[in-house]
């Protein structure tokens, strides 16, 4: 017997109902999670008590080369910016003796001046685990293995990396490549990209290129231009990307001059690297619409970190926000196991359980795939909850994400 309109209707309110339940927690975990949006007029009165502290103007501020030349790199200086026990300084002080670190003013100003576990403190400042560290490696996507010519990494068959540089706004505490890092800013030199052009030119079945380091923006406009230029006299060349963490830590770096520049080069992809709801900013939009305007598409490859975004609603309110601003989440990746860093590297578990929390919780566009860097550069590996439970002849039996059991026909029979 068919159901009237009004039932109907009585069943879709049952369910609103239902699905209003489901998200809930979620809008009440929002509440206490940190963004860059709720707290810019905090991040404002910083930004103007470091410009004191380094006696800049606002045109100083703005410029990317003196946030550069001002990466705070000394303990005294960061002691300035935010309140250290003299155990947390002395520690510090320890680590970079080992391990180079610096970071931007701007990307200082966010952080929070008397929180240790705030996450972009944890992100950016030393940590004494980074000597402790006992089951790290240097290179554990055994990149030296993979290195057929000078700067270029290759572990696909249509598509390779440039390593231009060696620097970068800010330091990331888990750097896969920290052992690249060394004691001084080394971009690549002239020669050493053009041996890699010539290698990607020799190599017609590349067909996408990705320009990394380092970061690649922290290179002038006319040298990224010079690259850029020599790729597309490749006919074999069909898109390029470029990383760059600079939309996060170094956004003043997003200039107009640049992004005219990068619009001549389309199809052109930047992949950026937010990590924590705190990072996207009123600055960081700017520089990503502007991008987004000179026809660049925007991604987002997070790291799933202990501590900072372990968290299903903090990666979704993530994901929400990088939205906001005109960058698609494209990837999680598991965090690896370089020396130094594998405090936080968590469970497959809890990656697998923050999947769970967005696929049916949040649209599409906000579900990147969970990635396992397969050891010793064997590419990488996508990570899903099991939703296929059995495949028989006919039917299948699958899982949503309420955790329901459905049969499912597997093909029908030739007529």
């Amino acid at each position: 017997m068919a159901l009237t309109e009004e039932e109907k209707r009585d069943i879709a309110i049952r369910r609103t109902v239902e699905l209003k339940g489901r998200i809930e927690p979620y809008l009440k975990a929002c509440e206490e999670i940190e963004t860059g949006f709720k707290l810019a007029e905090r991040f404002r009165r910083r930004k103007e008590e470091l410009k004191k502290l380094f006696g800049a103007t606002e045109e100083e501020w703005n410029d990317w080369h003196w946030q550069v030349r001002n990466r705070i790199t000394d303990v005294e200086t960061l002691a300035k910016v935010i309140n250290l026990t003299d155990r947390e300084a002395e520690e510090i002080a320890r680590v970079g003796a080992r391990y180079r670190w610096a970071i931007s003013p701007y990307y200082a100003s966010l952080m929070d001046p008397d929180n240790p576990r705030c996450p972009i403190r944890m992100r950016a400042v030393p940590s004494v685990n980074e000597i402790t560290d006992v089951y790290g490696v240097p290179d554990p996507m055994a990149e030296e293995y993979t290195s057929p010519a000078p700067r270029i990494t290759r572990r696909y068959p249509d598509r390779l990396i440039i390593n231009v540089t060696n620097q970068c706004a800010m330091f990331c505490r888990h750097c896969q490549r920290r052992r690249n890092i060394g004691e001084v800013d080394q971009p690549a030199r002239d020669e050493e990209i053009q041996a890699a052009l010539d290698y990607i030119r020799a190599n017609p079945e590349i067909r996408d290129v990705l320009i990394t380091g380092g970061d690649p923006f922290t290179l002038e406009d006319e040298k990224i231009d010079w690259i850029l230029t020599e790729l597309e006299s490749m006919p074999h060349v069909e898109i390029k990307r470029i990383g760059s963490a600079t939309p996060v830590t170094l956004p003043q770096r997003i200039t107009r001059k640049l992004c005219d520049m990068l619009a001549k080069h389309l199809p052109l992809y930047l992949n950026t690297h937010f990590n924590h709801p705190k990072e996207v900013t009123p600055e960081a939009q700017e520089a990503c619409f502007r991008l987004a305007r000179a026809g660049v598409g925007l991604g987002n490859q997070a790291v799933l970190l202990k501590g900072i975004n372990n968290d299903p609603y903090v990666m979704k309110k993530l994901n929400h926000e990088l939205l906001r601003i005109m960058v698609r989440p494209y990837y999680i990746f598991h965090a690896k196991s370089v020396q130094g860093t594998t405090h936080f590297v968590t469970t497959v578990q809890e990656g697998l359980e923050i999947m769970e929390n967005l696929r049916g919780y949040t649209s599409g566009l906000a579900i990147p795939w969970y990635i396992i860097n397969a050891p010793e550069g064997h590419g990488k590996t996508p990570i899903v909850p099991q939703y296929l439970l059995s495949m028989g002849r006919d039917y299948v039996l699958i899982r949503n994400w309420e955790g329901k059991v459905f049969r499912y026909p597997n093909g029908f029979p030739e007529p």
